[in-house]
């Protein structure tokens, strides 16, 4: 009984949405005076696979073709070119689609198109939040459901009016009519605007980019020409927007213009190079990793080779450390490997800014797992010794960062949350702490496979000693992130690892090791995306809102 009730829900529902698709098609038919063959239906950038493969359904249940899922800002963007806005390949361009909500995406134009970086939307912040703040200042109270559906029409018609007119009589069911001057839409209005304003900044910063790398911020949607929108805009965030001429057809119009490009055609996209700061954070760990293992392997001693028992003895945290780093590196180069995999991908999800990560971010995960076991196999076969021990000291230390990493492949995927400064500057490890770390495991391993010459032992141990200290202040580094708490724990910590410093105990050090890393992960994970601290909301530049304004219109 449950399953035919949501299923009549789900019905209903397709119905509900399908009727004016199939109005508009009765319409269009009507005008050409033939049968509707190519349908183009534009949808937000930030829709996942669910809610496009449901509006493909409403589509089949108004009886219209297979429809064309267009990206409102991709089309945006498009139609700006052929109105002669200039962007260059390569360019930077925000488009704010303010209409019933907000979004505000980042596109990049691409020698194939443009494609999205990062997009940012909230209901809460568009024309819906204005009328409710309208209708509760003319009804000098705040407006139930059922109240506020009575008045709608009335207050949209208002605000429009409010935009050219001083004022405006406003007829109201079972009451007098009421005038709505131009300083009610200015109360209703700021608010909103500030928090689309709030929004454009968060998602240039977002796509890690700043307000002077921006070719241009453009303003569509029926509310675009809200008053003091694009002045908080601006005021906000430093770039003056233009408010693109009949905004409310623009990414119709752009849909339209949509039809000159070929639909076989796969879009291309291209491979980013990361900047000097992000390439020595895939370099560091990785040429980090590529010297432990070659030092491991150069330095392992083998005992009864004549014999007939034969025994290699290997520093094993020597070895976890470089299967850690190797791990770390192909992270850090995850956007890059998304890239690389969406430029030869048909699958369309892959292009969106979403799957690029989580495709690449799965990728790293993989490519490290795989490099971490090579490095057991072919360290097994250099030394004719059996690989099971290899493997468990390589894969087991990486298996907490590998899970807390799918995890973020698997928010990158749905869209959920970008993390602030974007997912290149989350996936990358501290610098400072794998330098420390590899420095002071490989003076550990010096000491310990050094010729202690009488004259040498001395400074032979000293060595092993400050290894130990440069690997504690490594875990501290990699655990703690104030500066205060990293002075304090840094002291005993390094104390405790010079002190502890032996062939025996260097397995126990990398494996610590390993542990601060995967906790350096899960407190990235917990703080920058599951639970993030929320930014502090600025209060509008001038003007108090109203006490009695419903909690819509704060934006």
């Amino acid at each position: 009984m449950e399953d035919t009730t949501a299923g009549d829900a789900g019905g209903d529902a397709l119905e509900a949405a399908a009727s004016p698709l199939r109005r508009v098609a009765a319409e269009a038919e009507r005008v050409v005076g033939q049968p509707v063959r190519d349908v183009r239906v534009v949808v937000p950038a930030g829709w996942g696979p669910r809610r496009r493969t449901w509006m493909r359904q409403v589509a089949h249940r108004a009886g219209l073709p297979q429809p064309r899922l267009v990206e409102a800002p991709v089309v945006v963007a498009e139609y700006l070119l052929t109105t002669g806005v200039r962007v260059p390949v390569g360019a930077f361009l925000v488009v704010c689609d303010v209409g019933a909500g907000a979004e505000v995406t980042v596109l990049r134009r691409g020698p194939a198109g443009f494609e999205v970086l990062a997009t940012l939307a909230d209901a809460a912040a568009g024309g819906t939040a204005v009328d409710h703040a309208l209708a509760d200042a003319l009804l000098g109270a705040s407006t139930g459901e059922a109240q506020g559906a009575l008045v709608g029409d009335s207050v949209r018609v208002a605000k429009e009016a409010l935009v050219i007119h001083p004022a405006v009589t406003v007829p109201l069911p079972d009451r007098p009519p009421v005038v709505a001057n131009s300083a009610m839409l200015d109360e209703a209005v700021r608010p909103v605007a500030w928090r689309v304003a709030q929004l454009t900044q968060e998602t240039v910063t977002a796509a890690e980019l700043t307000v002077g790398d921006l070719a241009g911020l453009y303003c569509v949607g029926g509310s675009a020409q809200l008053p003091h929108l694009a002045a908080a805009i601006a005021e906000h965030t430093g770039a003056a927007p233009i408010v693109v001429p009949e905004p409310w057809l623009v990414a119709a119009r752009g849909a339209a213009d949509a039809g000159a490009v070929d639909t076989g055609t796969v879009e291309r996209v291209e491979v980013p190079v990361p900047p000097v700061r992000r390439a020595a954070a895939i370099a560091v760990p990785g040429f980090a990793s590529l010297a432990l293992i070659w030092q491991c392997l150069l330095t392992a001693e083998e005992h009864g080779v004549l014999g007939v028992y034969y025994s290699v003895s290997v520093n094993w945290g020597e070895f976890t450390m470089a299967a850690v780093m190797a791990l770390l590196a192909c992270l850090a180069a995850g956007t890059v490997l998304g890239s690389l995999i969406a430029a030869r991908s048909p699958t369309p999800g892959t292009r969106t800014e979403g799957g690029r990560v989580s495709v690449g971010i799965l990728a790293a995960v993989s490519l490290g797992a795989a490099i971490a076991g090579l490095y057991a196999v072919v360290t097994s076969q250099y030394f004719g010794m059996p690989v099971g021990p290899y493997l468990k000291w390589a894969l087991w230390p990486i298996a907490p960062v590998s899970v807390m990493a799918v995890a973020m492949a698997l928010v990158a995927a749905r869209q959920w949350r970008t993390p602030h400064g974007g997912w290149s500057a989350l996936l990358a490890a501290p610098t400072g702490s794998i330098v420390a770390a590899t420095l002071g495991m490989g003076l550990i391993q010096y000491s310990l496979t050094a010729d202690r010459w009488p004259d040498r032992i001395l400074w032979i141990d000293i060595a092993g000693r400050v290894g130990g200290l440069l690997l504690g202040v490594a875990v501290v580094m990699a655990v703690v992130t104030p500066l205060m708490f990293r002075l304090i724990l840094a002291a005993p910590l390094a104390v405790i690892f010079a002190a502890i410093v032996s062939r025996r105990a260097a397995g126990m050090l990398g494996v610590i090791y390993a542990i601060a890393v995967a906790t350096w992960w899960a407190t990235r994970l917990w703080s920058r995306i599951l639970r993030p601290t929320p930014p502090a909301r600025t209060a509008p530049p001038t003007g108090p809102v109203r006490a009695n304004m419903s909690p819509g219109g704060g934006g």
